[in-house]
């Protein structure tokens, strides 16, 4: 038979206890399992082995190096802007009577340019040109501990006709 499944003539009603007078193999592990940089050897509280299936022995949680950069999210950028344009309504648009919210996701960058704009929502007639005017926005750079940092905020542009 080998390594293949072969499907039963036929299911049994009943299924009968398997009692094995053997026991299986011991696993054997040749020399010990040290991990490189671990936090002790094999046997010993918090090694590699103690921890394995025992949830009481829990290794402390270590927070990430220092070198990493993680991006600030700020829901009152709009307070830094220091240089807006207003996006032009598409004609198409203007004619179709569509109006509504364009809602974008902008990286603002150390100097205060946008950069990684993502439409999260908004109408694809309305998108290009928010898109388009919010690119040249510029913001004051958010300052953490006397220094410039990325910022991720949140970008509402607002699509209305007159004369409702």
């Amino acid at each position: 038979m080998g390594r293949h499944l072969i499907m039963p003539r036929r299911i049994p009603n009943e299924t009968a206890n398997l009692n094995e007078t053997q026991a299986p193999p011991a696993l054997e592990f040749p020399g010990t399992l040290v991990v490189s940089g671990g936090t002790g050897s094999a046997g010993t509280r918090h090694s590699v082995l103690d921890t394995l299936g025992n949830g009481t022995n829990a290794m402390p949680v270590l927070s990430p190096p220092p070198s990493v950069q993680h991006v600030r999210v700020s829901h009152m950028m709009e307070g830094n802007l220091i240089h807006r344009v207003q996006p032009a309504y598409p004609p198409l648009a203007r004619q179709a009577r569509i109006q509504g919210t364009v809602v974008l996701r902008a990286i603002i960058s150390r100097d205060g340019r946008i950069e990684n704009l993502q439409v999260l929502s908004g109408h694809p007639m309305l998108v290009p040109a928010a898109i388009e005017a919010v690119r040249q926005w510029r913001y004051q750079p958010y300052i953490l501990n006397d220094q410039p940092v990325e910022v991720e905020t949140q970008v509402t542009v607002n699509f209305t006709l007159s004369g409702g």
